[in-house]
């Protein structure tokens, strides 16, 4: 076929093409009710029963599920299909059905099939690996139901992203990621050896942005962002991406707006075009039907006074308690599997019974932490005090808090970068702000206003220790036409694990980088 192919020019390439046009995916089934089909993919599962066989087919688009009848194909394929392993590429045609009970809410009654390229001894199976395991074998954990819906409705969030600021009226701007300069701080800085000059990877496109913002009013800039951040937290990477809008001519209220709109337009597409996908992964689609504006918010020092009083307590307490119990469940849950087990199951069963059962043991170790960390956590807000930025146990508690997103403004100024306006009301604090995510998830946006007097700034970078003949033509951007501006950074991987539900956000990105791990 390969050689036909290869010596047989455009033309055939023409034919391959044709052909591929007849082949429906899984996402056109409901087009084709009681007609027959062709659909090419991979099994995701099987399992037979008597003169019945039940195939799981994934294409890329969803999952059907194959009913197989003996004497429906021939004996020969019949045993071949039966035993089939995991991940086998194939093609199967059959008579489309609508079944709400199946996989998808359609079905295929099989009358053929292909076997493209067998699979033997798949790696990955339904009991739990760890984490380790799964990361070594990301290139094909990949293909599993979960990291397949999360990966869809990362597409999706980016293309909201896109869509809202192109549609708002902003500008993209690709900004470098080799820079000369600092935005969040030296020590998470990566130095690369730039023709025997030392540069570094960017970590934010923002500096740039502002000079660009001088000349088209609102832009962004969208792609990858480095942090040599020594953190092994589910909240950090060393490698996201992130969108960042800088606007000419706005103030901090206006930034709050802008960003609780966006961030609302994320998640109500995401509500709209993957409903399915959210249930699979067990988000909360109620909690995000709230996500509209406005949004909470809060003061930092309004924040401090929530951290040190009775009602923080109460609420860790109560937090501790609902920890426990939820143990207590799911170990009984456990144990009435692996009773069920004993008893004798088929095979089938006994797959679906290990993946929940793993699903419950992982569940209990998240859990098992949190009980740990909750009264460390507690301890610390308590005795948190002004003029400290805010940890990440501070954020949970406060996003635990609210139903809504939290917006947390106007931070001392000695926590913050140089860039961000002092507040001339009181130069104590600066005109910025966090914006948490709601379910305890923290914080997924940072943004400030700008400062826009050149004096201040220029003192500003002094008293970091960076050279200012660096930063010139920063401070240019001051001395010709200066005005307030502002923008803010969106993480891409922190929204997409918050919008999920998903624990570590080494699972929204499809090759993660983090500090102690980088396996391909």
């Amino acid at each position: 076929m390969l050689l036909a192919l290869a010596s047989s020019g455009w033309h055939d390439c023409g034919n391959l093409n044709r052909e591929n046009d007849m082949k429906t995916y899984i996402s056109q089934l409901k087009d084709h009710i009681d007609g027959q089909v062709t659909v090419s993919g991979w099994l995701y599962n099987s399992r037979a029963s008597g003169k019945l066989q039940f195939l799981i087919v994934r294409d890329g688009t969803g999952l059907c599920q194959c009913i197989v009848e003996k004497g429906s194909v021939g004996d020969e394929l019949f045993a071949q299909l039966k035993h089939l392993g995991r991940e086998s590429a194939l093609t199967v045609t059959g008579t489309v059905r609508s079944d709400d009970r199946s996989v998808g809410g359609f079905e295929l009654a099989l009358t053929d099939a292909e076997i493209v390229c067998p699979a033997v001894d798949y790696p990955i199976t339904p009991k739990d690996h760890g984490v380790d395991f799964l990361l070594k074998h990301r290139h094909l954990h990949l293909r599993s139901q979960r990291q397949w819906c999360i990966g869809r409705i990362r597409h999706t969030v980016i293309d909201a992203i896109r869509r809202f600021f192109n549609d708002s009226g902003f500008t993209l701007i690709d900004t470098p990621i080799f820079t000369t300069i600092v935005g969040e701080g030296e020590q998470t800085l990566f130095e690369v050896d730039y023709f025997g000059t030392p540069l570094h990877l960017a970590q934010t496109g923002q500096l740039y942005l502002e000079s660009a913002a001088m000349s088209f009013g609102k832009v962004y800039c969208f792609g990858p962002t480095f942090r040599a951040e020594k953190s092994k937290t589910r909240r950090h990477l060393t490698e996201f991406w992130m969108v960042e809008p800088e606007v000419a001519y706005i103030d901090l209220d206006g930034l709050l707006e802008l960003a609780e709109n966006f961030v609302s337009s994320i998640v109500q597409r995401v509500l709209t075009e993957h409903k399915s996908e959210l249930e699979t992964l067990g988000a909360d689609i109620e909690a995000l039907k709230k996500i509209t504006p406005p949004f909470n918010r809060l003061t930092y020092s309004q924040v401090v006074e929530i951290l040190i009083s009775e009602k923080c307590v109460d609420f860790m307490a109560g937090q501790l308690a609902g920890f426990n119990a939820e143990k207590t469940e799911l170990e009984d849950q456990i144990k009435a599997l692996e009773k069920e087990v004993a008893g004798g199951v088929k095979k089938w069963k006994q797959e679906k019974i290990a993946a929940e059962i793993a699903q419950a043991k992982a569940r209990i170790a998240e859990l098992e932490v949190k009980i740990e960390n909750n009264p460390k956590h507690a301890r610390l807000a308590a005795e948190f005090r002004w003029g400290k930025d805010l940890g990440g146990s501070d954020e949970t508690i406060i996003s635990l808090m609210h139903d809504k997103p939290t917006f947390v403004t106007h931070y001392p100024r000695e926590v913050k970068a140089f860039y961000m306006k002092t507040d001339r009301a009181n130069e104590k604090v600066v005109e910025n702000f966090d914006l948490l995510a709601s379910a305890g998830f923290g914080e997924i946006i940072g943004g400030s206003v700008r400062e826009d007097d050149h004096d201040i700034l220029l003192d500003k970078v002094n008293k970091e220790g960076y050279n200012p003949e660096t930063y010139q033509w920063y401070l240019d951007l001051r001395k010709y036409g200066s005005v307030p501006h502002g923008g803010f950074g969106l993480g891409v991987e922190r929204t997409v694990a918050w919008i999920t539900g998903e624990k570590h956000i080494r699972q929204c990105i499809a090759f993660p980088r983090m500090m102690d791990k980088v396996y391909i």
